[in-house]
């Protein structure tokens, strides 16, 4: 009895009358419990049957596998050892193939490909669902390389040293253990390692922020240390930056926020604090020279600019390389031999742009390439001045050009997608609307020629909005045929926290300044029917992770503008968001309950805090990954646990594996995309 009043008056205690009551669905924050996990299998199996015994559903999915693993499609190349690799997925290979062929060899309508590691096999021989993260090889000799493996797709990795030559692992080769890590060459025997050394060695975010060197032959735990940062950082980064000159860079990136960072120099025997802002991006080196991106203003180099760093005077104050327009933005940069390269946007349009040293400061030139599109840097290397880029719209499928950097040359088509759907009755449009403060907001609309302005086009509404992400015009092969060729209409809204036209944009709705962003949203909506587009009965809205909180803001504060609600891998517990998965990695974007201000704010958007009974809400489709260990799955569930509390329909869809992604593989990529384009035809068609 003594135990049961102590727990009750420390239950009174720690729960005073002004604050939120206990959450009664912690218990969905235990990922992996079996309570948990029988609850998701439980929720999939209730509220996706409708969906799956729906007649669209399995010709959906027949389509979009059928998509998905295409073998027409363009192979995704890596300019690595003067050869091309490619991550390969298809219906034989689900996990994945990594492959290589020569530059030439690419260029051939059937590349004669080498496998060099078989992901599946892999697994099988390993007894692990093996999912490909990412390759970091010693450049420039190419010959070995860290290959970064997850289980079924989750952010933590094993690491492991493999031999391009022998095409294996290599024997008592450098391996790191399953962990959240960074690890990159400080030379062809050395690594610079950040990863779970213990207790206390991870941040508040769960990544690391004890930096060690790791020599060849030595156990982790004999690594030294290199650097050290505090617990309260996001992380600490490690990247090595190799030029066409034999120079090298390597960096330690500590941050102190999101968008904040402290920048080191690692030298054998020190390391050196950089002279740059908090607010910036390495994107590489080019002639010894570190080619930077600022986000904040660095005396009379503004924001939005691209500037160099100069190595061999590592404290002198960098110069500028070029400033963008007032509607323009630096999308993406990549350094070639001789050249920084970089996308561009022009009031949301892609461009190309080379950038060379002359007398006196840079020169520039743009790429000759199609127009009105998305353009991407797809890769580069310090051996030449060669570079891959990719055109996208959202009407013309991708192309693959190969360009010379170093010359005004015209591009050479590579590689052309094979149309994926009929896009000659469409068209794509750009419009404005008006928020709430007066601002402009551009978006886009795909549409059929011969729309009717009546209001009863079905429209499916996408935006992000947020970490500074610009999102720009793709083709989508899955979207047009399973969307557009039914005569669906598809809106990408450019709203504030992007990166679409530079620093300026993101900063606008970061923290208590966020409901710029949602009555952004919201302002494209009501110009949609305005124009007679659409009307809320036929207006579905789409978003992930950041996204899918905007989904959950909008979904609550403009009820009455939709009658369909996808909400991807998201956020939705904006109180409890720092103490779930990376969650506090991101208080430099949403702020923090700790200071009262942004905690007040805070509680007006939660979606799971702000959810009300007898409200009549469009029913949502709610998506995640149990695999998720970046945001998590729990925002997912304990908000769709309540809507089911307060007896508001909903589907909701967990995947069990995926990682932060619509899945582990194509398969369930495809399932997935079925689901949401089933649940979309039945809200916004029938």
């Amino acid at each position: 009895m003594r135990q049961a009043l102590a727990a009750l008056l420390f239950a009174a205690c720690a729960y005073p009358a002004w604050a939120e009551p206990p959450d009664p669905y912690l218990w969905l924050e235990q990922v992996e419990s079996p309570r948990a996990l029988a609850w998701v299998r439980a929720e999939n199996e209730r509220t996706l049957k409708p969906l799956l015994t729906n007649p669209h559903y399995q010709p959906f999915l027949d389509q979009a596998l059928a998509l998905a693993q295409a073998t027409d499609r363009i192979p995704t190349p890596e300019f690595l050892g003067g050869q091309i690799t490619n991550l390969w997925q298809d219906a034989a290979h689900v996990q994945g193939i990594w492959r290589r062929t020569s530059v030439e060899d690419y260029r051939a309508a059937a590349p004669h490909w080498q496998t060099v590691i078989d992901v599946d096999a892999l697994g099988r021989a390993e007894h692990h669902v093996w999912v490909w993260k990412a390759d970091t090889c010693d450049h420039p000799g190419d010959t070995r390389c860290l290959i970064s493996l997850s289980e079924g797709g989750e952010d933590a990795v094993t690491t492991r040293e493999f031999d391009l030559a022998s095409g294996a692992f290599v024997p008592g080769g450098f391996l790191i253990p399953h962990a959240k890590q960074v690890a990159d060459w400080e030379n062809a025997d050395t690594l610079l390692v950040g990863t779970d050394w213990g207790p206390g060695s991870m941040t508040e975010s769960g990544y690391p922020f004890v930096i060690k060197r790791l020599r060849r032959g030595q156990r982790l735990a004999q690594a030294g240390e290199v650097f050290r940062g505090t617990k309260q950082d996001v992380a600490v980064q490690v990247s090595t930056f190799t030029d066409g000159q034999g120079h090298r860079a390597v960096i330690l990136q500590r941050g102190l926020d999101f968008f904040h960072d402290e920048f080191e120099l690692v030298s054998a025997a020190t390391v050196t604090k950089l002279a740059l802002p908090e607010k910036a991006e390495i994107e590489g080196l080019v002639h010894n020279l570190l080619v930077v991106k600022l986000n904040e203003d660095m005396g009379p180099l503004h924001a939005g600019s691209l500037v160099e760093l100069d190595m061999a005077r590592p404290a002198a104050p960098p110069a500028l390389v070029w400033a963008p327009g007032a509607r323009q933005s630096v999308d993406e940069v990549a350094v070639s031999a001789n050249t920084v390269v970089a996308s561009i946007l022009d009031n949301v349009r892609g461009r190309a742009m080379v950038f060379t040293q002359a007398p006196g400061g840079w020169a520039s030139h743009t790429l000759s390439l199609p127009d009105n599109a998305a353009v991407s840097v797809v890769t580069t290397t310090p051996r030449n001045d060669q570079v891959m880029l990719q055109v996208t719209s959202f009407l013309q499928p991708n192309t693959l050009y190969l360009a010379d950097a170093a010359t005004q040359a015209p591009p050479v088509l590579v590689k052309s997608l094979p149309a994926k759907f009929d896009a000659a009755r469409d068209v794509a449009e750009q419009f404005e609307a008006t928020s709430s403060d007066g601002t402009k907001i551009p978006y886009f609309v795909v549409h059929p020629k011969d729309m009717k302005l009546d209001g009863s086009n079905p429209t499916l509404l996408y935006a992000y909005g947020g970490f500074q992400v610009s999102e720009t015009p793709t083709y989508s092969a899955g979207l047009g045929k399973l969307w557009l060729e039914r005569g669906g209409v598809y809106v990408l809204a450019n709203i504030r926290g992007g990166g679409e036209f530079g620093p300026a944009w993101h900063e606008a709705g970061l923290k208590t300044h966020r409901q710029r962003i949602y009555d952004d949203f919201a302002s494209v909506a009501q110009d949609l029917i305005a124009r007679r587009i659409t009307t809320p009965r036929h207006l579905g809205i789409r978003g992930g992770s950041n996204g899918g909180l905007l989904m959950g803001v909008e979904f609550e504060q403009h009820p009455d503008l939709w009658n369909a609600v996808i909400i991807d891998v998201p956020l939705l517990d904006m109180l409890r968001f720092e103490q779930i998965a990376a969650g506090a990695s991101w208080v430099g974007e949403y702020g923090t309950v700790s200071k009262p201000d942004e905690r007040k704010f805070l509680a007006t958007i939660s979606p799971y805090a702000n959810l009300r009974a007898g409200v009549r809400y469009p029913v949502p489709f709610i998506f995640t990954t149990t695999r998720d260990d970046r945001v998590g799955p729990v925002h997912a569930r304990k908000f769709a646990a309540k809507m089911q509390e307060l007896e508001l329909p909903f589907y909701y869809h967990e995947s069990i594996e995926g990682g932060h992604a619509a899945g582990a593989n194509l398969r369930e990529a495809a399932e997935e995309q079925a689901l949401e384009m089933t649940y979309l035809t039945q809200a916004l068609m029938q």
